[in-house]
């Protein structure tokens, strides 16, 4: 008789990791900031339109949650986003840069500072809203109500993005593409996690498709007029699996067979996989592209296949570069509600995935803390996360997220010297990339 079961994993490094980071949490003083920001009228103006709107907020958030939709899918969550904004007299578009479920909103024109205020509303199949994604379009639009009660009179404007499928899909990239974020000067947004923290790396990411093509042939006939696609899939896996060895702690590739043959009596003449390729800069994600495109070559060379090498069918992500500056405002606005965020380094930086905001944040300054909804053991893109994404912390996060994000834009459109500083800062990091030819 045999067991099916798999063997459960053991916990006991996930717990002293949890252990020493709750030493550190315990320890860990909050980012601060040099500069005023806005002045106390603009701050409780802020603070009365998002009080204002919580109940709405926390209504549509939980309205997300109950009715999950996947990227480039999201008519329903984009619709009832659009109700929420129009709601409170505000002009919004529906369908912008080429994607249907993309929003966009904002105060007048004018000649002053543009910030915008991004939401993501995609979910997961088969986990709905287990990455949040319900908190992430609500504090969003909270935070844009918010600043946009005092853009005017700031001599500046407040923009409202909605960016579809985050989840794989690219859809702030596409949105870059299709000059959706040309007249904005920063972005921010912010994303539901199992701690407060102002700043959080996320790596970047390719997908890469290895198609091998053989010769198919009889296997237990002529198994010698055959070329076995398979053997050279499977040696392109273990390539990967060898080269984990040598990269870096920061570094991430998995992948999966999404074609192996069809019987046991053929030998294959295609087969194929597609992996994931992470790395926390661009730079370096580039060489551990170019690692994959050897091991794929060497495997094809090796069993006598060829090999087509499929990168990228949906954008690529890059990593999200920090800006301090930015990050320091949202700390001390997020301190005014009970929260107290995380400086980096605190949390371990390896639990985290890949987002591309992190496209936009090599365009122009970014912002993407990261708000506690959830206890520090659970994970994101589980079902425990979902259910605490829709559970009283995750309504709480709205409401909170959505009163630091419209602190933070009235911050940056009130005080001249802060703008000066969050722009030398991007500027200091590399300024602009030319992001849609980094890869080529």
């Amino acid at each position: 008789m045999t067991n099916a079961a798999p063997v459960p994993p053991d916990d006991s490094h996930l717990r002293s990791l949890l252990e020493a980071t709750a030493d550190a949490v315990a320890a860990a003083e909050p980012l601060g900031s040099e500069h005023a920001g806005a002045d106390a009228e603009t701050r409780a103006a802020v603070e009365e339109e998002v009080r204002a709107r919580a109940a709405d907020l926390v209504a549509l958030s939980q309205d997300l949650h109950a009715h999950p939709e996947e990227g480039f899918a999201e008519h329903r969550s984009v619709g009832a986003l659009a109700e929420l904004l129009r709601a409170r007299g505000h002009e919004v578009t529906v369908g912008i840069g080429g994607l249907d479920t993309a929003l966009r909103t904002g105060t007048p024109e004018n000649n002053g500072p543009h910030i915008a205020v991004l939401s993501e509303y995609d979910a997961l199949p088969g986990l709905g809203h287990g990455c949040g994604h319900n908190v992430i379009c609500t504090a969003g639009a909270g935070g844009f109500l918010g600043a946009a009660a005092v853009a005017e009179r700031l001599g500046g404007r407040v923009s409202l993005v909605g960016t579809p499928a985050e989840e794989g899909g690219g859809g702030k990239e596409t949105l870059a593409r299709a000059g959706v974020f040309d007249d904005i000067d920063a972005v921010i947004m912010l994303h539901p996690f199992s701690h407060d923290i102002a700043l959080h790396p996320f790596l970047g990411r390719r997908q890469l498709e290895m198609v091998f093509h053989g010769v198919g042939a009889h296997a237990s006939a002529q198994p010698f007029m055959g070329r076995n696609a398979l053997d050279a899939a499977v040696a392109a896996y273990q390539g990967v699996s060898a080269l984990r060895q040598q990269l870096p702690s920061s570094d991430r590739v998995h992948g999966v067979f999404t074609d192996g043959g069809a019987r046991p009596n053929v030998i294959p003449a295609r087969a194929a996989l597609l992996f994931y390729v992470r790395s926390a800069n661009p730079e370096t994600l580039r060489d551990l592209a170019n690692r994959m495109t050897a091991i794929a070559r060497g495997a094809a060379e090796m069993t006598g296949c060829g090999v087509e090498l499929r990168w990228d069918e949906q954008p690529a992500y890059l990593p999200i570069r920090f800006n301090t500056t930015l990050a320091g405002r949202w700390s001390v606005n997020q301190i005014g509600t009970g929260r107290k965020p995380l400086p980096p380094g605190i949390v371990p930086e390896f639990l985290t995935g890949s987002t591309d905001l992190g496209n936009l944040s090599f365009r122009m300054p970014a912002l993407h803390p990261m708000i506690a909804v959830s206890g520090p053991t659970v994970a994101l893109h589980t079902k425990e996360f979902a259910a605490a994404a829709g559970s009283p912390t995750g309504d709480k996060a709205v409401v909170d997220g959505a009163l630091g994000l419209a602190l933070t834009a009235a911050d940056y459109l009130a005080d001249a010297d802060l703008r000066k500083a969050v722009h030398d800062e991007f500027d200091a990091s590399g300024g602009v990339m030319d992001v849609p030819n980094f890869f080529e």
